[in-house]
């Protein structure tokens, strides 16, 4: 079946699905949130935690088994534990909307379902205590409502503003595919790994050999000519994610589907799962395409998700710039390896 990238290559080729940025970068602050919104009334949604160390909020709620049936956002955000506070901002945000769960006779009788994801990025701005709050979370959320282009979408943005990949500087990457059917797949990534996204003996990104065509034809990378990279990764990271279809799933199908995606994490990332991640990729189907999806479709649409993780990984390395700040410098895969002769 043939397949080509959206007209955005990112996340917002689903119909509907918007992104939302939020950020703070001086100041002893290096972090920030990402909010992904499907349409108004939720998405079906799924979840897979494959890492050792996760911080998550309400995934418990994404059980086949459970009641509740779609989600009206999902957050990713920095700052550990503490950056689940931002989910409470978007539950706010919502709430005001009149966007959730029916528990009343009232409009505003809502809960909105907003489950979460956490990276560690903390102290990495140079204060520890520079972390997502509820308010970034909220800023993050009505960045994604107001439906404007963000600028950029991908790189040091949102919750990869803090995000390290091994000893390079990581960040928010995307990617969408068409497949032959008309449907649309597309994922997006906050590398934050305590594994590398880079064949050492080549420079080469992991994940760009899933790339479609000419996606990443134009890279001549190169190993790094001398130790070159920031401080040694800790042993507290995480890669987290979204992936987003129009094709109408169940619950089951969409645990599926984030289940296959880390496929392509681990593809991407090695090694990939470790005690010291908390690999998190939820799945969203917003139904946009109605009718059951056939099983031979259900396998098509599994399979360019996983390629859509690992593109989305690369992109991630590729729009990440250089960070110094006072807890140290990570130097993006660009200036390491699109570089290598600077070295």
């Amino acid at each position: 079946m043939p397949v080509y990238p959206g007209a955005h290559n990112d996340l917002r080729d689903v119909a509907g699905v918007r992104v939302g940025h939020a950020q703070r970068t001086s100041g002893g602050w290096l972090s920030g949130v990402t909010v992904v919104l499907p349409p108004a009334a939720g998405a079906t949604c799924g979840v897979d935690v494959r890492g050792g160390a996760p911080g998550t909020r309400e995934t418990d709620l994404l059980d086949p088994r459970n009641t509740v049936e779609r989600v009206h956002a999902i957050v990713l955000a920095g700052g550990s534990a503490y950056g689940l506070a931002a989910a409470d901002g978007v539950v706010r945000a919502l709430g005001d909307a009149r966007i959730g769960f029916s528990v009343g006779d009232a409009a505003h009788e809502v809960v909105p379902i907003v489950p979460a994801a956490v990276i560690f990025d903390l102290g990495r701005g140079g204060d520890f205590t520079k972390r997502p709050t509820a308010e970034i979370g909220r800023e993050a959320c009505l960045a994604a409502d107001a439906g404007t282009p963000q600028a950029p979408l991908q790189g040091c943005v949102g919750a990869g503003t803090g995000a390290c990949a091994g000893r390079l500087k990581g960040g928010v990457g995307s990617a969408s595919t068409v497949l032959g059917d008309g449907s649309t797949v597309a994922a997006l990534m906050v590398v934050n790994s305590h594994g590398t996204t880079v064949d050492p003996a080549t420079g080469a990104l992991l994940g760009a050999r899933f790339g479609l065509a000419g996606e990443f034809a134009t890279l001549r990378p190169a190993p790094a000519k001398r130790d070159a990279g920031g401080p040694p990764p800790r042993a507290l990271n995480t890669t987290i994610g979204v992936v987003a279809t129009d094709v109408t799933l169940t619950k089951a199908q969409c645990a599926k589907l984030a289940g296959v995606a880390h496929d392509g994490l681990a593809r991407a990332v090695h090694p990939a799962h470790s005690p010291y991640d908390g690999d998190t990729i939820f799945a969203m189907a917003t139904g946009a395409r109605t009718g059951e999806v056939e099983l031979a479709s259900f396998y098509a649409l599994l399979e360019v998700a996983a390629d859509c993780v690992a593109r989305s990984i690369a992109h991630a390395m590729l729009h990440a710039g250089s960070v110094e700040t006072e807890a140290g410098r990570w130097p993006s895969y660009a200036d390491v390896h699109l570089a290598a002769e600077a070295q």
